[in-house]
């Protein structure tokens, strides 16, 4: 049995848009803008969205929108997602990168929330 959880909405934008995009968001929800400390693609927006973080991810793409979920234990919860119609395209670092059915991306990561939030928020699958 394995745990996972919807963690972070992030808000893509080309590289080149993201301080402008990290101010706009900042200012439009009444929250800071706060870079994330060794991972400068990405600037926290604290507070915006109850039990989940928000965040503006600088990318060498297209702008969209994606979710992270948090999981305790990554190759499962990938697997389980895939079983259910999601496919691997990518990897880095830790992270797994999915495209749902329906073209969507998201991110199977490590779990980072609070032990508390997790064990409260996150549900089980397996057995």
């Amino acid at each position: 049995m394995h745990r996972s959880r919807v963690s972070v909405v992030l808000i893509d934008v080309p590289r080149a848009e993201a301080p402008a995009a990290a101010a706009f968001w900042s200012a439009a929800l009444g929250v800071p803008a706060r870079p994330v400390p060794s991972e400068e693609q990405f600037t926290s927006l604290p507070g915006a969205l109850p039990g989940l973080d928000l965040a503006v991810q600088a990318v060498d793409d297209s702008a969209r929108y994606h979710i992270d979920i948090e999981t305790d234990d990554l190759d499962a919860e990938t697997a389980r997602l895939i079983g259910l119609g999601a496919a691997e395209i990518d990897r880095w670092l830790d992270c797994r990168i999915l495209r749902a059915p329906g073209g969507h991306l998201l991110c199977v990561i490590p779990q980072h929330s609070d032990p508390a939030l997790f064990d409260r928020e996150a549900r089980a699958f397996g057995s």
